[in-house]
């Protein structure tokens, strides 16, 4: 019996390549350059499964895989799949959730602290030769522990965050979701506010939502002037869930006290933007779960997912928006 054709549009390690080749013929995409979109049609043909890490699923790509079954995404953000187009073909959609949240929610904490303070601007002091004894007012930074934080965005990723926060710095802990989270408030102590009373509140703000029509810009103009003038702004969700121009503006005029971004609204940040002038911003390269070991168990879930669709079975993680009343 002839195996499943699938392409793996990512590195993956040796283990894993092994795993799939199990159940099916593979295709492995093994350059150092990222693949070109005329390349990915050409290489989805005739295959039936496609592991990748962000490509755009939308008509246009389904139009030239014609005996696609399943995509599996190699993140736990699926914002790349045209939902709609791929129901209308019957190509589930898999991600990879669960594996990260503790990675990212350290990641999350480490902008938190380094921005408060002011980690990689005093580091770059010392390495300059700057460090003057006389000097140590302007050194300052701001306090984390018993301090007031905001989540926007209480998923796996935001219960981990506030875990560490309240465990770990004896913060207060304030939360904005679509939905009251009771359990998490009962064993924590957090407090689910409007998104208008976090802001004016919360001495560090943490986006973590998805992007989607209605998040998309959620932190603006209105938003910004709302924070205290102390206040930090962490995003580690999706550049696109903030206006980056509005973001520029609060740091420029002092409305904000600093941020530490892991997202940007275009990636690899242009080397002209104005946040990568500015001290007061931590900026990482998206690496919120850019460890060695998250990233391979990432790319076996991901696997997995791959080989239950391809063979049959409904994914572990399918998609909410793609399951069916009978999955």
């Amino acid at each position: 019996m002839s195996k499943f054709k699938v392409f793996i549009e990512k590195s993956i390690a040796d283990e894993i390549k092994e795993y799939i080749s199990q159940y099916c013929d593979c295709k492995f995409w093994d350059y150092d350059k990222k693949i070109s979109r005329e390349e990915l049609f050409q290489e989805l043909k005739n295959v039936e499964g496609l592991l990748e890490n962000g490509e755009r699923i939308d008509e246009e790509l389904l139009s030239h895989a014609p005996n696609l079954k399943i995509v599996s995404n190699s993140s736990v953000g699926y914002n790349n799949f045209d939902l709609k187009a791929m129901k209308s073909r019957g190509v589930m959609g898999t991600n990879t959730p669960y594996v990260l949240d503790d990675t990212v929610a350290d990641l999350v904490f480490s902008l938190i602290l380094s921005t408060a303070r002011r980690v990689t601007e005093l580091d770059s002091y010392v390495k300059q030769g700057k460090w003057n004894k006389n000097d140590e007012k302007n050194l300052y930074g701001i306090d984390v522990h018993h301090t007031t934080l905001g989540i926007i965005g209480m998923g796996r990723i935001g219960r981990a965050i506030a875990k560490r926060a309240k465990l770990g710095f004896d913060m207060d802990v304030l939360y904005h979701n679509r939905s009251r989270k009771y359990d998490l408030e009962s064993e924590l102590g957090t407090k689910y506010v409007s998104l208008d009373t976090l802001l004016i509140q919360s001495d560090y703000i943490v986006l973590m939502t998805p992007l989607t029509d209605e998040t998309e810009h959620l932190i603006d103009y209105k938003e910004f002037d709302l924070m205290k003038d102390t206040a930090i702004f962490i995003n580690a969700s999706r550049g696109k869930t903030v206006n980056e121009e509005a973001l520029i503006n609060a740091l420029k005029n002092k409305k904000i006290f600093g941020a530490g971004l892991d997202v940007y609204d275009v990636e690899p940040v242009n080397k002209d933007n104005p946040l990568l002038k500015m001290p007061n911003v931590v900026t990482l390269p998206h690496i919120g779960s850019a460890t060695a070991r998250t990233r391979f168990d990432m790319d076996m879930r991901a696997a997995k997912n791959l080989v239950q669709g391809i063979t049959g079975k409904i994914p572990q993680d399918l998609v909410p928006e793609l399951k069916s009343a009978d999955n």
